[in-house]
């Protein structure tokens, strides 16, 4: 019996012994194939640094507002007569624009002019009978109040027809027609939109940090991408007084000359204010700035050597840069960059400091400093 359990203890041990065996080389294998392995590089697009010499202008986008612009409403309630004018047409301060329907007043008008004329003359009669005492003084007084009154009477029916007629309130460009022949208006209701685009204004918001730049009377341009060959120049005419919460931006106000009026209220354009002399920078797409609290950085493609295998391998390394200002699709690079550094331009967020990468410039981002995206 004793002989048998011993036997049963050596095979036991022997199994046991075997498999702690086949575990510790499989672990050692893992090891080894770990030691070994090498991260996939990341596909990503680059661009190669080049210096370029920038103007000195900041680059907003700005939206054209009116000089002047309010909806033509009745002021009284009426009927339309008659419509002078036609939609879009250019109009002069104090045209007339439509006439509403005025017999009813004009009748009333008529009626109180003759109670206005009796009272003049009894008027008239009581101050020569009161002088010659064959009247009392109160007498005379009624006559009086009756004659001021007819007189207010008057004003009122014929203040009544002019408002009426609506004028144009100045000059500038009707939009589309509101109303027809015959169509009854409520007092306040829209007839057409009225807008003095020549000049126009041009209102856009700048950082902060450029404040103290802008001064009244500086010189600006305006253009616009969607129309071809549209420049305009104005000058800054009105500042803020307050800097918005949420932006940290002022808001600014130009007056261009609007000739031929192509520039309409509410389009967006650019707006280029030039602040000084150029300067050197290094432009980049936007998409290769990997954006942080602690600084702006790029990835920079290099040779890295690996610390285990001792081989060199085509790496990036994150690089803190300073940006001012951009232009189009994109930024300007101040320091941090030479001259010819291979930049990563798209796939930064997959990045680290010293990963692979694999360069796939097949298709790369949009780097133009004068975008002109096509309409969706």
């Amino acid at each position: 019996m004793a002989k048998r359990m011993v036997i049963m203890l050596v095979l036991m041990a022997a199994v046991v012994g075997g498999l702690g065996f086949l575990k510790y080389r499989q672990v050692e294998s893992a090891i080894a194939a770990g030691a070994s392995f090498q991260i996939p590089p990341t596909a990503v697009t680059t661009v190669i640094a080049k210096r370029e010499t920038w103007p000195a202008t900041l680059s907003v986008i700005g939206t054209a507002a009116a000089i002047e612009g309010v909806t033509v409403s009745a002021d009284l309630p009426g009927t339309v007569d008659k419509i002078h004018f036609e939609s879009g047409e250019s109009v002069h301060e104090g045209d007339i624009l439509v006439e509403l329907d005025t017999r009813q007043e004009r009748a009333q008008l008529a009626n109180i002019e003759a109670q206005r004329d009796l009272a003049r003359v009894q008027y008239g009669r009581s101050e020569q009978l009161v002088k010659a005492g064959v009247i009392s003084k109160s007498e005379f007084d009624t006559a009086a109040a009756q004659q001021k009154t007819t007189e207010a009477q008057v004003g009122d029916i014929k203040a009544a027809i002019a408002r009426k007629t609506i004028h144009a309130p100045f000059s500038g460009t009707l939009g589309i027609r509101q109303i027809s022949l015959g169509q009854y208006l409520a007092a306040g209701q829209a007839i057409v939109s009225l807008q003095s685009i020549n000049p126009i204004y041009v209102n856009f918001g700048v950082p902060q940090q450029d404040t103290p730049k802008m001064k009244i009377g500086r010189s600006l341009h305006v253009t616009n991408t969607d129309v071809p060959g549209m420049a305009f120049s104005g000058k800054i005419t009105a500042l803020d007084s307050v800097i918005n919460e949420q932006t940290r931006n002022i808001q600014i106000q130009a007056t261009v000359q609007n000739q031929g009026g192509k520039l309409r209220p509410g389009m967006y354009v650019q707006v280029e204010l030039p602040l000084g002399e150029p300067r050197d920078v290094i432009p980049l797409p936007a998409s290769a700035i990997n954006y942080a609290p602690y600084g702006d950085s790029v990835y920079v493609v290099t040779d890295i050597k690996d610390e285990k295998t001792g081989k060199t391998y085509r790496g990036v390394r994150q690089q803190i840069v300073k940006i001012e200002g951009s232009r189009g699709d994109q930024v300007a690079i101040t320091s941090g960059l030479n001259n010819g550094d291979e930049v990563v331009s798209a796939g930064v967020f997959r990045l680290r400091s010293g990963a692979p990468v694999e360069i796939n410039n097949i298709v790369k981002p949009s780097n133009s400093p004068k975008p002109n995206p096509e309409e969706s």
